[in-house]
């Protein structure tokens, strides 16, 4: 028994080891000017989108209200990679102003209904309770 544990130890180890030493193959492609220059204007324009955005009045407002000042804001935003900003662009771009509040109005009803309905309240008078 234990010659075979040590067998399949052994064989175990040199598969490893194998495995770890086999050389991985790496692709490298060239890039064009055009394809540099396109990718550091896209981020230059985000940036250029989202520092304009923090100029904004209401902005600031929101801001000073989370207690961040305008110029921590440019800082951060100057910190942050290309990645980062263009996360934070799209995210900018894609979510509709107040498009929240609809839903958290619906869930406060809903969950006042059921409420209602279960007899812990008594806010809507077209319910009636099931006790």
């Amino acid at each position: 028994m234990l010659k075979f544990i040590k067998s399949s130890i052994a064989t175990t180890m040199i598969v490893a080891l194998v495995a770890a030493t086999s050389p991985i193959a790496a692709y490298a492609k060239l890039i064009g000017t055009d394809e540099v220059v396109a990718a550091q204007s896209f981020g230059y324009h985000d940036r250029a989108q989202l520092a304009a955005a923090l100029d904004r009045a209401d902005v600031a407002a929101m801001l000073e209200q989370h207690g961040v000042t305008v110029e921590q804001a440019k800082a951060r935003l100057a910190a942050m990679t290309e990645a980062e900003v263009n996360q934070l662009a799209a995210t900018m771009d894609s979510a509709p102003a107040g498009a929240g509040i609809i839903g958290v109005l619906f869930t406060v009803f809903v969950i006042l209904l059921v409420t209602d309905i279960f007899g812990f309240t008594k806010i809507f008078p077209f319910t009636r309770p099931i006790r």
